[in-house]
């Protein structure tokens, strides 16, 4: 077949969503020429991105995306599909794939496309299908958005990419998706975290912090964090926490906890930071302290586990199953406990020294090539369907 492979607009800034593609990219270069099917990478407009394909043996589309007038026709053919049937109308793109012969559309970022081509999904979280209060997946139609294009891109597709078992169900309640075209392949670990050297400790830090790499978000439960950290310096026990990531509506909110916590001289905020710092963080951490209450997978334990870096994670459905016993799991609606593994982290060398050589184990299982690999097995098993048509 041949296979457009969808790369989604992301930036650094997006945290594991550009990670991951990122990888998957990479390492569909290093292993294109190992399948039997041709591939097309759809991909922003640049010059970098022109390079890497063309240096691959790959065929490139650069393509910037709908653009408003595309958006509003869209949406209109939404609400009317039989006027939509009638003009035989189909998206841009679309129209771009076809004339290119694509057979098969892998979209490598969740974000659903507009497309009637065979397609295969990934899907990182349903959370606000599961979790539909926090206002970053409700508020100002961003539930109904997601719904409008999520919908019908799932339940047309030729096979759906889950990291767990507990995705996979999800999956299967949320949007009725048979059982046999989900497919498991677990979060891989990010190749620059398999691969990193010792790096030196950032300037105006001391080692021993909880790090806690999160976009300033409701749902990653910064609140909570503090409220453990307010109870154990009340115990008596002041341990540092050290924060990065973008401001995504709720970094305002946390600062005044902060202050109001009376935490101003304990919580560091670094913002946004480059690769080689996020290692360094990582690498000279307590641990890390990912206390988010969406799931069912995380990306930042996965890079705790590559640098040794022990990990409190919380215990959502799929972190089980994710995590196992490299991590120390806690109920993220309870200071209380997060308090406690906090302290047992704290207080116990040899409980760090465990979950750190757990944690390198379960990162080494996971990379992008053996999830590729997995792709290239799931194109194969529908190559013997798709020729049945043409194009």
């Amino acid at each position: 077949m041949k296979v457009a492979v969808y790369l989604d607009h992301y930036r650094p800034e997006d945290g594991g969503a550009f990670t991951m593609q990122g990888d998957l990219l990479a390492a569909l270069y290093r292993l294109a020429a190992q399948s039997q099917h041709q591939f097309v990478v759809i991909s922003a407009p640049s010059q970098l991105a022109r390079q890497q394909v063309q240096q691959a043996g790959l065929e490139w589309l650069p393509y910037p995306g709908p653009g408003p007038a595309e958006k509003l026709n869209d949406f209109a053919e939404r609400l009317l599909p039989s006027w939509r049937q009638r003009r035989g109308w189909r998206s841009p793109l679309e129209r771009q794939l076809r004339q290119l012969g694509v057979d098969f559309v892998w979209a490598v970022g969740p974000r659903p496309l507009d497309i009637d081509l065979p397609h295969l999904a990934i899907v990182l979280d349903l959370q606000h299908r599961k979790q539909p209060w926090f206002p970053e997946v409700s508020e100002y139609g961003e539930w109904a958005a997601r719904e409008r294009g999520l919908a019908p891109f799932l339940r047309r597709a030729a096979g759906v990419v889950a990291g767990t078992q507990a995705g996979k169900q999800e999956i299967m309640d949320f949007y009725q998706v048979p059982a046999d075209r989900i497919h498991i392949l677990p979060h891989p670990t990010p190749g620059y975290a398999l691969q990193a050297s010792e790096l030196p400790l950032p300037v105006g830090l001391e080692a021993g912090y909880l790090f806690y790499p999160a976009q300033f978000w409701a749902h990653k439960n910064h609140y909570n964090l503090l409220l453990a950290l307010q109870q154990l310096r009340q115990q008596g026990l002041r341990v540092p926490l050290v924060l990065t990531g973008s401001d995504y509506g709720n970094k305002a909110y946390i600062q005044q906890a902060v202050q109001a916590m009376g935490l101003g001289d304990q919580v560091h905020f670094l913002g946004f930071v480059e690769q080689e710092t996020l290692l360094a963080l990582y690498q000279h951490a307590l641990a890390l302290s990912y206390v988010s209450f969406f799931g069912p997978e995380n990306l930042p334990p996965l890079e705790a586990f590559a640098l040794g870096c022990p990990v409190l994670a919380a215990k959502v459905d799929g972190a089980e199953e994710q995590l196992a016993d490299a991590a120390l799991l806690v109920d993220p609606a309870s200071p209380e406990a997060i308090a406690g593994g906090i302290t047992k982290l704290h207080k116990d060398a040899k409980l760090r020294q465990r979950l750190a050589a757990r944690g390198r184990q379960r990162a080494a299982r996971w990379t992008a090539t053996e999830f590729v690999q997995g792709i290239f097995n799931i194109l194969n098993d529908f190559e013997p369907v798709r020729r049945v048509w043409g194009r």
